[in-house]
């Protein structure tokens, strides 16, 4: 057995996805597990390369003395990460502490996790970051999404409203998804966008659902957020509103024309990653920039 170690959400996963193909090509006839939260199940499946899923919900949990022959760190870099894979007794273990590759904090996520195997001897590509592409309820749509988890990387909702009513007058079918806590301000966007209650997806579709939506959307509006790295597999037109962390990071790859990176700051200071209101980044884009971007990426 493998063991992967990715206990995080759902762009973590995405990320790492080159990362996962890598090794279900180098190692063909061995079990993949990967410990992440349970609820990530139905994307794990969407990567084709996951034999089990053995729910985690964090580096608090615990693992069993699974013993596999090979366990992976593509959670960080340690050492709580490295200690948990650690108690599964693994034959070898692949980590960036401990004697492994260097850690770089200005790497992109995809870049960092196909390099730590590069050092190992696995090669690993980048671009190969498609999903598995479900059916969707509803095909067609241009999908705004204006949650993310942190305040900082959410866009003000008036914008998003605004941006909403503009590709709705332009001809855009335009739903709002979220998650069942972002259902308020689904509605809120939506009702300022004079949306009808049947626009607001948010809480309504389970994680393999919102897969077929961007799948098979028209173009996608978010933060930086997880919904950003589906559209990213699926190669669905996208506009992205980047805060804190520069598109360099976290970002789609920067020779695909049908995803706009929008970002107008610096990085985060220290004491940014406390505060629940949009960074100073987000503040800076303009309805207009964003709806132009939408024009030229989602025809």
């Amino acid at each position: 057995m493998i063991l992967v170690l990715r206990a995080l959400g759902v762009g973590d996963l995405a990320t790492a996805v080159p990362a996962l193909r890598g090794l279900r090509r180098a190692f063909p006839d061995e079990r993949i597990a990967l410990a992440a939260p349970a609820w990530l199940g139905p994307l794990a499946d969407l990567t084709g390369v996951i034999d089990e899923l053995l729910p985690c919900e964090g580096l608090d949990d615990r693992l069993p003395e699974l013993h596999p022959a090979i366990a992976v760190n593509l959670h960080g870099r340690g050492p709580q990460s490295t200690s948990l894979l650690d108690t599964t007794l693994p034959q070898r273990l692949l980590t960036f502490s401990g004697g492994g590759p260097q850690w770089r904090a200005d790497e992109h996520k995809v870049l960092r996790w196909c390099r730590m195997l590069q050092w190992y001897s696995i090669p690993c590509d980048p671009d190969d970051l498609t999903l598995t592409r479900p059916l969707s309820p509803r095909p067609g749509t241009t999908i705004v999404h204006p949650g993310a988890k942190s305040g900082l990387r959410r866009w003000p909702p008036d914008r998003f409203a605004a941006t909403a009513r503009a590709l709705t007058d332009a001809g855009h079918d335009v739903i709002v998804t979220g998650s069942p806590a972002e259902a308020a301000l689904a509605h809120q966007v939506a009702d300022g966008a004079l949306l009808p209650p049947t626009a607001v997806l948010a809480g309504a579709t389970g994680l393999r659902d919102l897969a077929g939506l961007v799948g098979h959307a028209r173009l996608l509006i978010s933060g930086d957020t997880g919904i950003a790295h589906l559209a990213t597999a699926y190669g669905t037109p996208s506009v992205v509103l980047f805060g804190p962390v520069p598109p360099q990071l976290w970002g789609p790859p920067p020779d695909r024309p049908q995803h706009v990176a929008v970002w107008r700051g610096r990085a985060a200071e220290p004491g940014d990653t406390v505060s629940d209101l949009p960074h100073p980044a987000l503040l800076a884009v303009g309805v207009s920039e964003v709806v132009a971007a939408a024009e030229r990426v989602g025809q």
